[in-house]
């Protein structure tokens, strides 16, 4: 896949693509969805390959920065995801404040137009660009009849919930679920489990004490699910690029609280226990924390006895949980 992270390169891509245009904030089975119907669009309209066009940061962080969404997947994981789901060229909007400010008709003709002239633009129903969000699909037809380029309009891709009911697969629906500590929902709306990275930190030694020893990870800037303890995959290496694929994913239990266990008041710690394994220091590794269920909340133990136990309960939980998902 090439990327492109300027519009001055993208004078030699040539016209003739499949565009589109999006966040893309999780590749969720919405995204994948509409990554799906260019690959076909791509195809059909004999285009040169599918680009898709996204932005960093998100454009809200830049016109509205209080309300700036919390970030599910870093920039690298999320290149990594869109090839992985067929796009061949991806365009990364760093400086999107002057093109988000553009009419519908000039962001049209002075960017899509005038650099990736496409023969078929793909996007979802609920699709806005242009100054104020003021362009809508409907829009893009218009103006597409015009310029010489189809639309192919996606409609929302839903999916059912716990209850059978069927709910809008979005990137704010799984944020809200991973605040609710809901995951194994949010996997189901993803296609994958959650994935929260860092760089591995010193830690307390409570968990070697107590014969779990654990690494702690300082993460990336991310959405952290609910606070709990919860059972999952890890992934270690030695770099980020090394935690973005499907390495060997070693079955773990993740606690994410703040240690209220033996005081009050403690920063947010993030810690990964990998089950039946010794794997020595980790200090200064990239570990990625694959969420698969939670198992139960956070609590307050009054001996460090009874901490144990829990854990020892939560360890023979979570091998069982994850020896079905695998």
């Amino acid at each position: 896949m090439k990327v492109i992270d300027s519009i001055s390169d993208l004078e030699g891509i040539g016209h003739g693509w499949a565009v589109t245009i999006g966040n893309f904030d999780g590749v969720h089975c919405g995204h994948q969805e509409i990554l799906r119907r260019a690959g076909v669009a791509a195809h059909a309209a004999h285009a040169v390959g599918v680009a898709a066009v996204t932005f960093d940061p998100h454009p809200t962080a830049l016109l509205h920065p209080e309300r700036a969404p919390g970030t599910l997947t870093p920039l690298p994981y999320r290149i990594r995801l869109l090839e992985q789901y067929g796009v061949d060229c991806l365009v990364i909007l760093r400086d999107g404040l002057r093109l988000l400010n553009l009419s519908p008709k000039d962001f049209v003709d002075d960017f899509l137009v005038r650099f990736l002239g496409p023969k078929v633009m793909i996007e979802g129903s609920d699709f806005h660009f242009g100054y104020g969000r003021s362009g809508t699909v409907q829009t893009l037809s218009q103006l597409g009849n015009l310029r010489g380029f189809s639309v192919v309009i996606v409609n929302p891709f839903e999916l059912p919930d716990p209850e059978k009911r069927p709910v809008v697969c979005s990137s704010s629906r799984v944020r809200d679920l991973l605040a609710e500590g809901a995951v194994r929902h949010s996997a189901q709306l993803l296609g994958r489990p959650y994935r929260l990275m860092g760089r591995t930190v010193p830690g307390r030694g409570i968990g070697t004490q107590l014969g779990f020893p654990t690494a702690n990870i300082h993460a990336l800037d991310q959405v952290i699910p609910d606070e709990g303890v919860y059972a999952g995959f890890a992934l270690i290496g030695d770099s980020m690029d090394s935690i973005l694929g499907d390495g060997q994913r070693l079955p773990a239990v993740f606690s994410i609280g703040r240690a209220k266990t033996f005081m009050t008041d403690h920063p947010l710690l993030l810690e990964a226990h990998i089950l039946d394994q010794e794997l020595g220091d980790l200090h200064g590794k990239w570990l990625a924390m694959d969420f698969v269920d939670r198992l139960r909340g956070q609590q307050r133990f009054e001996s460090r006895d009874t901490l144990a136990t829990q854990i020892a309960t939560d360890c023979g939980k979570a091998r069982r949980l994850l020896s079905e998902s695998t």
